[in-house]
């Protein structure tokens, strides 16, 4: 166990673009400097309330289904949303979008319901559309290396 803090990266990787962005953000996160951070890595489905209370930053990774988000980063969110509506006031993190043409309405709903759990953004969104650029995997190193940057300096 770290005495450093727990950075949770919940993401829901459907294709190939979406598996390079999320490969980009982990290696971000383990930038040189960012040893203390303790990564953890869930698919939506996967992550629980217990995570989220367990975590000190975030970042989210999802398809844009449809002008929304994934169907399982919602249920990610429904999942934890009342058990830990006020329990991560002010948290870091970060959000990385894909889609094949519009990733606005993904972008907005995150935000939303980021806000109303009083997460605070650390950087801007990353959105990806169609097959993701070296520019592409580069904002999503800088977002995964930034998230796990700001929880150091605000950890302890």
């Amino acid at each position: 166990m770290t005495d450093g803090p727990t950075l949770l990266v919940v993401h829901h990787t459907a294709s190939p673009a979406t598996q390079e962005l999320l490969e980009a953000v982990l290696a971000g996160t383990s930038a040189e400097g960012l040893e203390q951070v303790t990564v953890v890595i869930r698919a939506a489905l996967a992550a629980t309330a217990v995570d989220v209370l367990a975590a000190d930053g975030f970042v989210l990774g999802t398809p844009a289904n449809i002008g929304y988000l994934s169907g399982a980063l919602k249920h990610f969110f429904d999942q934890v949303y009342y058990p830990c509506l006020t329990a991560k006031t002010g948290a870091p993190y970060g959000l990385y979008v894909h889609g094949n043409n519009d990733t606005g309405g993904a972008v907005r709903a995150a935000e939303s319901i980021t806000k109303a759990m009083g997460w605070r953004q650390a950087t801007a969104p990353v959105t990806v559309i169609g097959a993701p650029t070296k520019d592409d995997r580069e904002a999503c190193w800088d977002l995964g290396a930034t998230v796990a940057a700001t929880l150091l300096e605000h950890h302890g």
